[in-house]
């Protein structure tokens, strides 16, 4: 391709989206053509992103689908699940290559239907999509032209637990235990009553025990050889996800042997840094920020391996790691754009 790609949001006014745009009008080699929201009429650029109003925008448009073809390569689609893998089949069946954030394209249809409790999308739709964990299925990423982007509580999840995927010492028999913290801006942009400033301040409770939509995709991911057991809660903060996962372990390697695991993993990811012994991660260290950061525990008398993973849910859990695809599927650096560091304050 001799030009920059041509590049546009759907679902633009929701956090995802919003992010994504944020994202998109500072990197250097994608050019953004194209913005559609969910709303009916063409809305002014300035009016719905007052933090962007110093940025050159374009109109927030009605969604149609050949008129996103014609102007776009690559469409990142942020519709709430249900609705966005309808729209992400429609782009690519016109041949444009498509990231969908939502869950639509993530499970086989009876598994999603049973934990969406949604209409699925077709079979043949859902298995031509990549699941796009970056770090682990880059490479597949880099010949697809439909994405699948993980769930955010299941990004974090999986960067903890995927290097012990294939690791002889963890009990294999017993369940993965994920406690899984979040902040608001995970259960999306629609008013609900629970979401209210009085509701949530000072407030912190557990949801979906035991029906948690990313629980099969986190065993799916792990190629089903762990049940997991997903706690997810919700923090009184804006963004961020952490996440500790519990693995019981059969028989009891070094701490080394465990970090060196680790520290070979993620050698050559950039985002994903595994924190030095005896660190553990924090939630301001990745605002804002597409990075991972991962600590370890070893409680060799209970035979317990503790692992912590920090992301920001609306960096690496969602706007951030759709353009870590991205750039793999134009063949550019997974960092471009991406570089930014924590706001930490």
């Amino acid at each position: 391709m001799d030009r920059n790609p041509r590049v546009g949001v759907i679902g633009a006014t929701g956090y995802a989206g919003m992010e994504l745009v944020r994202l998109l009008l500072h990197h250097p080699k994608m050019d953004l053509t194209y913005l559609a929201g969910s709303r009916e009429r063409d809305e002014d650029f300035s009016e719905l992103f007052v933090h962007l109003a110093h940025a050159p925008g374009t109109p927030v448009e009605a969604f149609d689908a050949d008129q996103c073809a014609d102007r776009c390569d690559l469409a990142f689609v942020a519709l709430p699940s249900g609705e966005s893998g309808r729209i992400a089949g429609q782009l690519f069946e016109r041949g444009i290559r498509v990231v969908d954030l939502s869950g639509d394209l993530r499970l086989p249809p009876d598994i999603y239907q049973r934990w969406y409790d949604k209409v699925p999308v077709a079979a043949a739709l859902q298995s031509a999509a990549v699941y796009g964990l970056t770090e682990f299925n880059g490479a597949k990423v880099a010949t697809s032209k439909l994405v699948a982007n993980p769930g955010c509580y299941a990004t974090a999840a999986l960067l903890a637990t995927k290097p012990l995927e294939s690791a002889a010492f963890v009990d294999v028999s017993s369940p993965l235990v994920i406690d899984a913290k979040s902040g608001v801006t995970g259960a999306g942009r629609s008013v609900k009553p629970h979401l209210h400033f009085a509701e949530l301040e000072d407030d912190f409770y557990a949801y979906r025990v035991g029906s948690h939509q990313h629980t099969p995709e986190i065993e799916q991911a792990l190629g089903h050889r762990f049940s997991v057991v997903l706690t997810t809660q919700l923090l009184p903060m804006s963004r961020g996800i952490f996440v500790s996962v519990y693995a019981r372990l059969n028989s009891v390697p070094t701490f080394d042997d465990i970090y060196q695991r680790y520290l070979n993993t993620y050698r050559d990811a950039p985002f994903v840094h595994v924190l030095k012994p005896g660190q553990l991660p924090h939630l301001k260290a990745v605002l804002g920020s597409n990075y991972a950061h991962i600590g370890l525990s070893l409680n060799e008398s209970s035979r317990l391996l503790q692992v912590f993973c920090a992301i920001d849910n609306l960096q690496k859990g969602a706007a951030g790691q759709a353009l870590q695809n991205a750039n793999r599927m134009f063949g550019f650096s997974d960092t471009e754009g991406l570089a930014a560091t924590s706001m930490w304050m």
